[in-house]
């Protein structure tokens, strides 16, 4: 291991800094390679920030106080977790998740500095639909999802071609917060292919049956009326 870190101090030597980063990108893919991991955070590399761009399907929002405690931690500890993405081309990587991440680098100074100017990346292979569900799967994990951005993307899905049930599963989601998303949206469009003898079904069920049910208890514990004594006929 010796002779291997002395080859990479000789290779490095005098090279520029884009070199270098590309030579170490290099090495830290040859590893992964070898690695017996499969997770994509097993090569994480740095790339340009200039390269970077976010998606437009995410619906994540970060206040103003979020965001200056993201750059304190980032400026203290720094960046602890890379940022997720897909690569479209040799010099373009569209935001899975990380956006907030890919923010402070970009426009707090100090920060791009320190970083040079690139950003760490752990790259996904998925087609569209399913960068869309890792995408929201990040953000509902941490609970930053938002209810009309989510019902815009509902939406999307379905006029996609998606049925309920993919949709429920690719976001998860259960199929009755789906039918409440599409009727967020107020559109007719959004049930031209619902499955409501399924998903109507589980809403019903959930939200109505135990109505009925305390109704009939009521009724149940209803107290008889007496005349004279008598219960009337």
């Amino acid at each position: 291991m010796d002779e291997i870190k002395k080859l990479l101090e000789k290779k490095l030597n005098g090279k520029k800094l884009e070199q270098k980063v590309e030579l170490l990108n290099h090495v830290r893919k040859l590893i992964a390679e070898l690695s017996p991991f499969e997770d994509p955070v097993d090569y994480v590399q740095w790339v340009p920030m200039k390269y970077i761009h976010a998606n437009s399907y995410n619906p994540n929002k970060v206040a103003t106080p979020e965001m200056e405690l993201l750059y304190e931690s980032i400026k203290t500890d720094g960046y602890t977790m890379p940022i997720v993405a897909y690569q479209i081309s040799d010099k373009k990587y569209e935001i899975v998740d990380g956006f907030h991440r890919n923010r402070v680098g970009k426009e707090y100074l100090d920060i791009k500095e320190k970083v040079c100017g690139y950003l760490p990346l752990s790259i996904i292979d998925k087609p569209l639909d399913e960068r869309i569900g890792s995408t929201i799967r990040h953000n509902r994990a941490r609970g930053t999802h938002q209810i009309r951005p989510m019902s815009d993307i509902v939406i999307e899905l379905v006029r996609d071609g998606w049925s309920d049930e993919k949709i429920a599963k690719k976001l998860g989601m259960e199929q009755d917060e789906v039918l409440r998303l599409k009727q967020i949206s107020g559109l007719k469009e959004a049930f031209m292919n619902h499955e409501f003898s399924k998903s109507w079904e589980e809403f019903e069920t959930r939200y109505y049956s135990e109505e009925k049910g305390k109704a009939h208890k009521t009724v149940a514990k209803a107290p008889e009326r007496k005349n004279g004594g008598q219960q009337e006929a």
